[in-house]
């Protein structure tokens, strides 16, 4: 049985499935779909924390599914421009369990990890397969991909 790794850009997924579908993605649907495939030996929630209680609800939520989370602060600039994103983090974690995983799945739309992708896949030899919305995923992100994977009307609620 192959052993996965699943990393959420939690922002990303919420802001791109709430543009194009005015839903939320489902954690607990993707969680069943690839357990039923594999071991999900990993499974990591990257978020900010904004010291709201709906967030603290949906977070406790991704926890009892299996996902770790983990927080960063949310900034909010005096220009009114805001800072979160966990980039490196998600590339940190990724590239430390690359040697544990068989196979990763990243769940965002940001072209800034094609790269990633592709270090994983040509130096470790692990695929990685993304989940995005489709239009608002990066073709560099899409082409990077082992396979990249729509999110449809079947992952949200």
């Amino acid at each position: 049985m192959e052993k996965f790794g699943i990393f959420v850009d939690v922002q990303n997924i919420y802001y791109t499935t709430k543009d194009s579908f005015g839903k939320q993605f489902n954690y607990r649907a993707l969680w069943k779909y690839l357990s039923d495939r594999g071991q999900i030996m990993m499974a990591v929630a990257y978020a900010t924390e904004r010291n709201d209680e709906r967030q603290r609800k949906f977070q406790s939520a991704l926890r009892h599914i299996g996902f770790s989370v983990k927080l960063k602060p949310y900034i909010q600039r005096a220009d009114g421009s805001t800072k979160g994103d966990w980039d490196v983090g998600i590339t940190i974690d990724m590239l430390q369990s690359a040697d544990d995983l068989d196979r990763m799945f990243l769940l965002s739309g940001d072209g800034d990890f094609d790269i990633l992708l592709r270090t994983l896949q040509n130096d470790y030899g692990v695929p990685v397969e993304v989940y995005g919305v489709p239009g608002l995923t990066a073709d560099s992100l899409q082409n990077a991909s082992s396979r990249f994977h729509s999110i449809t009307e079947a992952l949200l609620i």
